[in-house]
């Protein structure tokens, strides 16, 4: 996928993801995501401070990994960007969600996975739906693979043969299991992926999981 329309797909995501927030209820920013310890609003913070975050900030993030470990840097840093108002975070996606900047050190494909798989553990745990571009979501779901290791997905990502259903996606080998690709990415990324949307040999070994 080529840079320019790798960003329009970030974009269009952070905007669905803002469009999202507007309607959730007080109850609802304070609901608890997919993200453990992470409440719907610490996970929307953190999606918008992607492109907040530059290299001025990188080295007290870099202090505090290596005082705290990377996990704990990032839950402390999630926790204090999400005790801001939530008409805050609002207007943050207002002001950043077109910007094309992102944490150095890491790429773009990295911030597309993040508003993508973010989006998804917000909205499932409010009993929400919101299928993501399926072009977009193989792209990150092929990142996703290769950071599998990090992720906690590599049992999964390495032990079947995900075929998606609404894309020209197939990658693995093994038993099968056939899915949205938006269903694939959540596996992938090491997220429990909706057992009523898996098919294939493998759905049931895997609808175990979730």
């Amino acid at each position: 996928m080529d840079h320019a329309t790798l960003w329009r797909h970030i974009h269009t995501e952070r905007a669905a993801l803002a469009a999202t927030l507007r309607t959730l209820t007080p109850q609802q920013w304070a609901h608890e995501s997919l993200c453990t310890g992470w409440s719907v609003q610490d996970v929307a913070a953190h999606v918008i401070s992607n492109p907040q975050i530059g290299w001025r900030q990188l080295p007290a993030v870099f202090a505090d990994a290596a005082r705290l470990g990377y996990n704990e840097a990032i839950f402390r840093d999630v926790r204090r960007r999400g005790q801001q108002p939530r008409e805050q975070i609002v207007a943050d996606f207002e002001r950043w969600a077109t910007s094309t900047r992102h944490v150095p050190t890491t790429t773009s494909v990295e911030t597309l996975v993040d508003a993508l798989v973010h989006h998804q553990d917000i909205v499932r745990p409010l009993g929400l739906h919101h299928d993501p571009d399926p072009t977009a979501a193989s792209v990150a779901a092929d990142r996703c693979r290769l950071l599998a290791g990090l992720l906690g997905s590599r049992r999964v990502v390495r032990g079947v043969r995900m075929v998606a259903t609404d894309t020209d996606w197939a990658r693995g080998s093994g038993p099968v299991v056939e899915a949205a690709m938006v269903e694939l990415l959540m596996l992938c990324a090491g997220r429990p992926a909706d057992p009523a949307r898996l098919t294939g040999e493998a759905s049931d070994a895997l609808r175990a999981l979730v």
